[in-house]
């Protein structure tokens, strides 16, 4: 397994490939904010200019996305009648782009899908996820859902339902526990099969019933990764864990290069 880190570009893809290579991080998730043609020609030269592999590329928006456990199912995602159709159109304009800058992923939150399967919203969501993912087939590209908003069997169900061999999981191991999921150790023997990209985040799990659990720094929240990467290794994944520390400044740096140094170690001694 190689480290990866998400970044996000918006008007500065030098910057943003810049950090990833000063970490000494060999490969990258990320996501954009503008689609044009200088940010595609400037993604693909700091790429090629600092050696740095993307292996996906993150949909989001447009609108609102509220992360939580009141406004989330009404914002997040695929999954809200109000959203669909202008993210559908997003994820179709990401993978357009991720073609572009020769990028063979697109991955996002689906939303909460929900857990019984004879809900209307399921059938509906269903479709959304097969729509999308049929594009980025055509576009020569895996479509990715994000773990969190719903338990692993529950995405397990969805996947096998859309139908397609383009679908896999990006599976982020603090999202399960933040928003009371599932343990995420447990959810490699389930979403084993599908699982394509690796979130390495930390988190506690939530104990007010409006809120999602607070994020940590990786090493201090409830992931037990030492046996996570144990179970990642025994399913025989080999691909990137890419670091996501959702804060800024200093302490994002700090915590980014705490956490590159005990991945590394547990990848080599697990």
């Amino acid at each position: 397994m190689r480290l990866g880190l998400i970044v996000s570009i918006r008007k500065d893809p030098e910057a943003a490939i810049r950090k990833v290579h000063d970490f000494g991080i060999p490969t990258c998730q990320r996501g954009v904010s503008s689609f044009g043609p200088e940010i595609v020609n400037g993604l693909r030269a700091a790429l090629e200019k600092y050696r740095i592999e993307a292996t996906a590329l993150v949909a989001g928006g447009p609108g609102p996305e509220t992360y939580d456990f009141y406004k989330g199912p009404l914002t997040i995602g695929m999954v809200p009648r109000s959203m669909r159709a202008a993210r559908i159109a997003r994820i179709k304009q990401t993978s357009d782009f991720a073609k572009k800058c020769g990028i063979d992923a697109v991955q996002t939150h689906c939303g909460f899908i929900p857990e019984n399967p004879s809900d209307p919203l399921y059938e509906e969501s269903v479709k959304a996820i097969r729509e999308v993912a049929a594009y980025c087939k055509a576009n020569g590209q895996s479509f990715r859902c994000e773990t969190g908003q719903e338990t692993p069997i529950t995405l397990v169900r969805a996947i096998q339902d859309v139908g397609l061999d383009n679908v896999g999981v990006n599976l982020d191991a603090a999202n399960l526990i933040l928003y009371g999921k599932a343990n995420p150790v447990d959810a490699v023997e389930v979403l084993g099969p599908y699982i394509q990209g690796i979130h390495a985040k930390d988190g506690l799990y939530p104990t007010n019933p409006r809120e999602l659990g607070q994020e940590m720094a990786i090493g201090k929240g409830r992931v037990n990764f030492p046996e996570f990467i144990r179970r990642l290794k025994a399913i025989g994944y080999k691909g990137p864990l890419t670091i996501e520390r959702e804060i800024d400044g200093a302490k994002q740096a700090e915590d980014i290069r705490m956490a590159k140094a005990y991945l590394e170690k547990l990848i080599q001694s697990t």
